[in-house]
């Protein structure tokens, strides 16, 4: 019996060394850990429970029989973050560079099943040279079947991908398809086609890290959600935002003891708003006041920074906020921004996630790079997100909130729950400016006549008060208060029930 109970462990031994010693030393040296020591890092301590510890590939081809090692160049398997389940993976980049075999794919595609079937988040841990060649088209029917269920399980579990060191070709398909995807500066990169190919193709030279590195995906492309300086700062971060996610599509959000007065009233933010309309200030303050403790969560900080996404906690559960920045293009809506703010907001509905939209946009962004760019139907995938969305929504309108981009801003036309405005909301066709030399077009060589006129139209719709006349804001309060009557507002919509009409699926404007 001994001799059995030794075998195990000497197997395990072996397992747990993947590629040898002096591949693990070689993946130290680039700065990186490895595949088991970012599982132990990611996940509570001893929570790990490995499956298919001793699977080996089955190619017989090129001398591959001879070299066997078990796992096969991925570590599987479930544990806890801060007591809640997860699913992971990780690539072992010390085992064939961590290339996709037939059963590698099949290591992985198990624990996806698995998420589905128990309704636990699932996290990949990319590091790998792509598909394997000695293995052909096995490999890449391996991707097509880790492609599908990514695709299965969207909107049924969170899917995080954490990309630490290559992924390239096919295999960057399935990070895609994930909720989010982070990144290591200087140690990791994605790309359909590498810089080789790009230059023999197309006869430009370009680095691994200028065609698909951190920054390249966070501030350019918007594929990545955020970029961290190192490996263990990287899953700490993904341990931050795996509190703030439920479990499935089926659980609520999760609720933490807080400790901030749900009553609290902040008498800043009576003076956040400058004088002149036209002066910028930093909407993340009104976020980090409201926020319990002032913790907030931003989703791709670096990209389309005229609109802002995250989550925060209210009375302890999981809120997410978008909210427009008039510190960049004034706050204006355009095709970027749309497009963050839409993925953003459709995740948010499809894991019940309420919503809550701080409002400061005085339109779209003018000019042919927009239009030509498709900014009608960038912009209506905003427009879509928020008018399909049945979760929650509460809207503070806290300065310009003018034309269609009133509109699309969680408006009470799209079935806002609560919608509520500062004194200092602006809710118009346009800037008063604009508008009189329109409408008083006849006036316009009479300077004295047309500030008349537009001091005119600033009295009567410069205000939040026709809106609310007409019951388009539910509220004009206090900015002070906000915290407390947002809070409360959530707090009355715990039990909203609401359903779209039957359909196999939208067609949103992609």
């Amino acid at each position: 019996m001994r001799d059995i109970l030794q075998e195990l462990e000497d197997r395990r031994a072996v397992a747990r060394m993947g590629g040898g010693a002096k591949r693990i030393d070689a993946q130290h040296a680039k700065g990186k850990l490895t595949a088991r020591e970012r599982i132990d890092l990611l996940l509570d301590e001893g929570s790990f429970e490995e499956f298919d510890t001793f699977v080996t590939h089955r190619c017989t081809d090129f001398g591959m029989e001879q070299n066997q090692p078990p796992g096969d160049g991925v570590v599987t398997g479930w544990g806890t973050i801060n007591g809640r389940m997860v699913y992971v993976f990780s690539q072992d980049f010390t085992v064939f560079g961590g290339s996709l075999s037939e059963t590698h794919a099949q290591k992985i595609v198990k624990i996806m099943d698995m998420a589905m079937q128990n309704g636990a988040p699932v996290i990949g841990i990319n590091d790998s040279g792509g598909a394997r060649i000695q293995e052909g088209v096995a490999s890449l029917a391996g991707y097509a079947e880790v492609f599908q269920r990514n695709i299965m399980a969207s909107g049924v579990v969170p899917q995080i991908s954490v990309i630490m060191g290559p992924c390239a070709g096919g295999a960057v398909y399935s990070p895609a398809m994930t909720d989010f995807i982070f990144m290591v500066k200087d140690s990791s990169y994605m790309f359909v086609t590498g810089p080789d190919v790009v230059k023999t193709v197309t006869n430009e030279v370009v680095t691994a890290e200028e065609l698909g590195g951190a920054s390249t995906h966070t501030r350019k492309s918007s594929v990545a959600d955020g970029a961290f300086d190192n490996d263990v700062e990287a899953l700490a971060e993904v341990r931050r935002l795996v509190d703030f996610l439920p479990l499935n599509n089926r659980k609520t959000v999760p609720r933490r003891p807080f400790f901030d007065d749900v009553k609290r009233l902040d008498e800043s933010l009576d003076t956040l708003i400058p004088d002149n309309t036209n002066t910028p200030y930093d909407m993340k303050e009104l976020i980090l006041k409201l926020a319990d403790e002032g913790d907030f969560y931003e989703i791709q900080e670096d990209f389309a920074k005229n609109i802002i996404t995250g989550f925060v906690r209210l009375e302890g559960s999981t809120v997410g906020v978008v909210a427009n920045q008039p510190m960049v293009l004034a706050g204006c809506l355009d095709i970027d921004s749309a497009r963050k703010a839409a993925r953003f907001v459709r995740f948010c509905d499809a894991f019940e996630i309420p919503i809550l939209t701080l409002v400061d946009v005085p339109g779209f962004l003018p000019g042919t790079g927009q239009e030509l760019g498709g900014v009608i139907k960038h912009g209506a995938k905003l427009l879509f997100a928020y008018g399909e969305a049945t979760v929650p929504k509460v809207t503070v309108i806290t300065r310009k909130a003018y034309g269609g981009a009133y509109d699309v801003m969680a408006s009470k036309h799209l079935r806002g729950d609560f919608n509520y405005a500062w004194p200092t909301a602006e809710i118009a066709v346009m800037g008063a400016k604009g508008a009189t030399e329109i409408i008083h077009r006849a006036d316009l060589g009479d300077a004295v006549k047309i500030a008349v006129h537009t001091k005119d139209y600033e009295d009567r719709f410069a205000t939040p008060f026709v809106a609310a006349e007409r019951g388009f804001i539910d509220e004009v309060i206090m900015p002070h208060s906000t915290r407390k009557r947002v809070c409360r507002a959530f707090a009355s919509l715990r039990g909203k029930s609401l359903q779209n009409p039957w359909k196999k699926h939208d067609n949103i404007p992609l």
